[in-house]
């Protein structure tokens, strides 16, 4: 099995979240092992995605560099991830990437526009070798050793719409096509006015957010699963794994996990060789994984 990029340059423009400007977002193939590579065209400047260029986690996960940052990547890293791409450039002329309608859908949309390109090297997967876990309170994420990839995320909140979700993913592209991209992320009412207030939030709406007051969901056209919380909490956590730089094989599991939690992972997985080790993807053990991606 191969690296992968994408066949040809593309491009959208949407809404940044929190400033709600414009952003025209753009996707360029990049060399083997080049990974994955962001660039603030307004600004000339590269961010590798790796963990040491995570700068905060408190409402999205937000790389930087040079005092730059591009804000709200996980949802279109999720989809990058889930098409096994290893490397390409993401090219933004903002400090964030456009939320869309909050999902990974049109991200998936666009990946398909550009096509999928086989390159020269081998694919570099990370196999997780032990239990790898954060734990703060209650709240955990965790990855363990497994000879598939599977994410297991439990979400409670006090609110009678979501009250306690659970959703197990048994990850394949056509899975997360079909049962994470379209889930979209979720807010409190009482939440976006106080963003607003203090000049965030300013590209939300009911268009890119389910969005619920005490009692009840405000989107008039409801849900688009009866789980999507949950699912969207899946698709976030895909995401924010992208920052290990390349796939891994191994169980995922969440109990109240968010974006600083998944960074902490990344960051205590990586810490110690013994916990993983990366392997080329040749011969008769890449069968699974390429069906997985197909």
């Amino acid at each position: 099995m191969y690296q992968t990029t994408i066949k040809k340059p593309v491009e959208l423009v949407g809404i940044g979240l929190h400033k709600g400007s414009p952003v025209r977002l753009r996707l360029e193939p990049l060399e083997s092992n080049s990974g994955i590579v962001f660039y603030r065209s307004d600004v000339d400047v590269s961010i590798p995605l790796i963990p040491g260029n995570v700068v905060d986690t408190k409402m999205a996960t937000v790389i930087g560099k040079d005092g730059y940052v591009i804000s709200t990547i996980e949802h279109m890293l999720s989809a990058v991830y889930a098409y096994g791409i290893d490397n390409l450039r993401i090219i933004v002329n903002a400090d964030e990437v456009p939320v869309m309608d909050g999902s990974s859908a049109s991200f998936c949309m666009l990946l398909d526009e550009a096509g999928l390109q086989g390159q020269d090297a081998p694919k570099k997967v990370m196999r997780i070798k032990k239990d790898v876990i954060v734990q703060e309170g209650d709240k955990y994420v965790k990855l363990s050793p497994s000879p598939d990839l599977k994410y297991d995320f439990t979400i409670k909140f006090a609110h009678p719409v979501i009250n306690k979700q659970e959703y197990v993913l048994e990850f394949t592209k056509e899975s997360y096509k079909n049962e994470i991209a379209r889930a979209r992320t979720f807010g409190f009412l009482h939440e976006v006015q106080y963003l607003r207030s203090k000049g965030l939030a300013l590209g939300g709406s009911l268009e890119n957010a389910i969005v619920l007051d005490e009692k009840k969901i405000l989107n008039p056209e409801g849900l688009r699963f009866p789980d999507e919380f949950v699912r969207h909490k899946i698709l976030d956590a895909i995401g924010d794994m992208c920052l290990i730089g390349m796939n891994f094989i191994g169980n995922y599991e969440a109990l109240a996990g968010s974006h600083d939690l998944n960074h902490k992972l990344t960051l205590e997985l990586l810490k110690d060789p013994e916990n993983y080790e990366v392997i080329e993807l040749v011969g008769e053990k890449t069968r699974e994984l390429e069906k997985a991606y197909a």
